[in-house]
């Protein structure tokens, strides 16, 4: 049964034979990850198999340990791979990544009726700095997009309500698999705590610069000053070049540092959480620029100076 297990395993994970899971299987197979206790059948395994093979092409699969006593088992493997090709919604970061499980097995005769597993597809996320939201509610990320809005809010109150929020204006930048710098301007961002020094920012996956920061290991978060209302209009544009206008100075790791900033800092990405349309991205702080320039102040779609509040518009 040992060899079974283990011939299968390898054509499956590493040859993309998914025939051989059903050989493998009873008709009502059945695995329950213990992370999410999502249940799914075996046409549903095979599907993830093939996303997770389609996205880490090189991906190889090691068998350390098979015990079998009676109709119970237990199988303890690890897989490599490198993250070179989407996967879902999530763009390539080209890292490479160690995953371990360990898979508890019912058998029924010579097939597995049921596995309860300590791993699943977004522990790959995990071990990259890929995280979803999902997990801190402890809810099944299906759950997340189908969960019942009956009673929440309207959009526009929502909206309304976020429009009555002052902040700041940051522009976070970074640079392309060519070294071009790239950049956005976001209002989401936040000190997440000084020891150690970690902040985060949110930014939709539909901007152009999300793919080059996702797979950026750097990124640079500069605070507009008032004086800086052009560079904004700058960001709001089309403009192929963005940077082409504007003075800036590389950082250690490379981020692009906005010259006239309020502060600027350059942070190494440590966590990437996924957030349905959105990912907030958590770093560690490794330099920090300041001046006295006063900062821009946003409200209700209108920017501000912050020292006598005139709309800079």
């Amino acid at each position: 049964m040992k060899k079974t297990i283990s011939d299968a395993w390898h054509a499956v994970w590493d040859t993309d034979d998914l025939d051989a899971f059903d050989a493998l299987v009873t008709d009502d197979y059945v695995r329950v990850s213990t992370n999410s206790g999502q249940e799914k059948d075996a046409a549903a395994i095979k599907e993830e198999i093939a996303e997770i093979r389609a996205a880490f092409p090189d991906l190889t699969t090691t068998i350390d340990h098979i015990l079998i006593e009676g109709d119970e088992g237990a199988i303890y493997w690890h897989s490599v791979g490198t993250f070179t090709e989407p996967m879902g919604d999530i763009p390539p970061t080209g890292q490479e990544v160690t995953t371990h499980g360990s898979n508890l097995i019912t058998l029924d005769g010579d097939r597995i009726a049921r596995e309860t597993v300590t791993w699943d597809a977004h522990e790959l996320l995990a071990d990259l700095g890929l995280k979803s939201l999902s997990s801190a509610f402890e809810v099944a990320p299906d759950d997340v997009v189908t969960a019942d809005l009956t009673g929440n809010p309207t959009k526009d109150s929502l909206k309304a309500f976020n429009r009555q929020f002052i902040t700041g204006v940051t522009v976070v930048t970074t640079t392309d698999d060519e070294g071009r710098p790239r950049g956005l301007a976001v209002n989401s961002y936040n000190s997440v705590s000084l020891d150690p020094p970690l902040v985060l920012v949110c930014v939709q996956k539909t901007s152009s610069t999300y793919p080059a920061l996702f797979r950026s290991t750097h990124m640079g978060i500069n605070i507009m000053s008032r004086n800086q209302r052009d560079t904004i209009g700058v960001f709001a544009s089309k403009a192929p070049d963005k940077f082409a206008t504007l003075d800036w100075h590389p950082a250690a790791g490379g981020s692009p540092l906005i010259d006239g900033s309020s502060a600027s800092i350059e942070v190494e990405i440590k966590e990437r959480f996924q957030a349905l349309t959105h990912t907030v991205f958590i770093g560690r702080v490794k330099s920090a620029e300041t001046s006295e320039d006063s900062p821009m102040i946003y409200k209700a779609g209108k920017f501000f100076d912050s020292e006598d509040l005139k709309s800079l518009d």
